[in-house]
């Protein structure tokens, strides 16, 4: 089976990053930062024989892959599955407005209860389901190339458990796996059962730091 070699990219920092805000599904766009993290992003990835770009529809993922589609010419193509979890009440709310105003969906977000659905939201389950089975169809169609989706922290999160193979059907909480703004996670994909993890969170290519804790990708 031909190896295909995929990189999940966190879009840079937004403007609700820089505050410290829930994005969720939000329009939030990228800061000044931001910007200048998917400009190096471009080029850096411009440089590995990209085949192929996917992206999140919401306009700050868009906005970061829109570097590497002018220097190398590939259309974005926005797919809805690649949002980033849709945090219902606590969009566009601070982590401290989310602890006082919504306690059980704040704690059960932070300590990744699998099956909890946000009140006017989803679940990690959900967001599993929708952007796997999204992937899954992107890897069958692209066999042998090199694709790249932009996505959100904690859709990366999940996708990357998964293609890991931590998450079980009696699943009911996971560790979180940090990707900075504009972080790369990277794969060899030969089939469903031979995934290789080439790297996590990979950072080298940005020369400047992104200011984010591990929560400032909602």
């Amino acid at each position: 089976m031909p190896v295909t070699r995929l990189y999940l990219i966190r879009h840079g920092q937004s403007a609700g990053n820089a505050e410290g805000r829930f994005g969720g599904h939000g329009p939030t766009p990228l800061s000044e930062l931001g910007r200048k993290q998917a400009e190096i992003t471009g080029e850096a990835l411009a440089r590995e024989n990209i085949t192929a770009i996917f992206s999140s529809d919401l306009y700050r993922a868009v906005q970061t892959a829109e570097p590497l589609s002018r220097l190398t010419g590939l259309p974005i193509h926005t797919k809805a599955a690649f949002r980033e979890r849709h945090v219902g009440v606590l969009e566009g709310l601070t982590f401290d407005e989310s602890k006082q105003n919504h306690p059980k969906d704040y704690y059960a977000l932070v300590n990744r209860n699998f099956h909890h659905v946000i009140s006017r939201g989803e679940s990690y389950r959900q967001l599993v389901r929708r952007s796997m089975n999204e992937l899954w169809e992107l890897l069958r169609n692209h066999q042998g190339e090199r694709i790249t989706v932009f996505s959100h922290t904690g859709a990366i999160c999940f996708m990357t458990l998964h293609l890991m193979g931590a998450i079980r059907r009696d699943t009911k909480q996971t560790p979180w796996l940090i990707t900075s703004n504009c972080g790369i996670n990277r794969f060899e994909i030969r089939g469903r059962n031979n995934i290789r993890v080439l790297a996590l969170n990979d950072t080298r290519h940005l020369s400047e730091p992104t200011g984010n804790d591990a929560f400032a990708a909602r």
